[in-house]
């Protein structure tokens, strides 16, 4: 069984909406050139390709809720969103067993609101947060509830980057060229984001957390030493007048083992290189299965394809090897998935078997 982590949709009816709210239709260009991300026919034939136990765990592809909607009507675009990816998952379970809940994050106060309304009512397996709410930053005090929250409830957070053409390359220019802003930006959105988590103190409140980065961690763990040696262990050394060396010294570890804790996905556009030192930095039992599908070339099947063939070249064992497929994020919404009981929505969230 392989179980896709990291896969986004746009399901029918919330992207009729999108399409509404959008206030430059131009900017849907790559979302209407991608069948797979809205049409569900297109979707599942593209999924036949990889047999019977290729599954995926839901979550709503870009853009953020809240670049679409203010803070008045984020929220019922947002219940949309929750509600029509878990009728995909009811309408064929056998292809989609889970899905991420979307949030209105420029909404916090509704965000918990919604929270337990996907978690408790509709059987959602975790959140999906962006690395900005529109330009602020995630350790912002307003969104500490979504995150005590997900701790209290023992269940992940998807972070996914977000980060646009409108930020420039230099500050001399007005927008990003040659799509800088994709390529090398949402990489680093993603650290930044994570590094703010660390030094914010988020684990030490929280030490159970989990965290799941989209696309390996990003910059992390190439740059493992530049985040030792070269800032755990000197860290506030370049930087006059902050009291980052006070701040260092509350922390209950190095940061950069905080960083470890984190969780990370494979989606790295089928780069065995990339996924070599991402499993070598996070460690087997914080990497999952996740392609980015259908955001390739072919619009689907690429990078399913793609990211099979670099963990099946890995050098690890079968074991390991289903760890990472599905062993990994089972125990991550698994915890409280197979206690139907123990739920007391209208639908409890369903148990991830290891069988086809």
């Amino acid at each position: 069984m392989k179980i896709d982590a990291y896969s986004h949709i746009l399901p029918a009816r919330y992207f009729e909406r999108m399409r509404e709210l959008a206030v430059d239709p131009k900017a849907l260009k790559r979302w209407l050139e991608l069948p797979a991300l809205h049409d569900l026919d297109a979707r599942l034939s593209m999924m036949d390709e990889f047999g019977d136990g290729y599954q995926q765990v839901l979550t709503l592809s870009s853009p953020p809720i809240e670049l679409l909607a203010g803070p008045a009507e984020s929220p019922a675009l947002a219940r949309l969103a929750n509600e029509t990816m878990r009728e995909l998952c009811d309408e064929h379970p056998d292809r989609f067993p889970a899905f991420v809940a979307s949030l209105p994050m420029n909404n916090p106060d509704a965000s918990l609101d919604e929270i337990a309304f996907a978690i408790d009512g509709l059987g959602a397996s975790g959140v999906q947060v962006f690395t900005n709410v529109n330009g602020r930053p995630l350790d912002d005090p307003d969104f500490a509830g979504v995150f005590d929250e997900m701790a209290r409830r023992d269940l992940p957070i998807w972070m996914h980057p977000a980060r646009g053409a409108g930020f420039a390359d230099y500050t001399t220019e007005q927008s990003s060229k040659y799509e800088i802003w994709w390529a090398l930006g949402w990489p680093y959105e993603t650290s930044a984001a994570m590094a703010r988590l660390v030094f914010s103190g988020l684990f030490d409140r929280h030490p159970g957390i989990s965290i799941v980065t989209h696309h390996m961690g990003a910059m992390i763990p190439y740059l493992e030493g530049r985040i030792g040696l070269g800032w755990s262990d000197q860290f506030g050394s370049r930087t006059d007048g902050e009291e980052y060396g006070r701040l260092r010294q509350g922390l209950a570890e190095r940061p950069l083992e905080y960083f470890r804790r984190f969780y990370a996905d494979t989606a790295l556009s089928g780069s065995d290189i990339g996924t070599r030192c991402g499993l070598d930095f996070f460690g087997v039992d914080h990497v999952l299965f996740g392609t980015d599908c259908p955001f390739d070339p072919e619009g689907g099947p690429m990078y399913v394809r793609e990211t099979i063939r670099v963990i099946d070249g890995l050098d690890i064992t079968e074991a390991e090897r289903e760890q990472i497929y599905h062993g990994n994020l089972r125990r991550l919404i698994g915890r409280a998935a197979g206690d139907a009981e123990a739920r007391h929505g209208r639908y409890p969230r369903r148990a991830l078997t290891t069988n086809p």
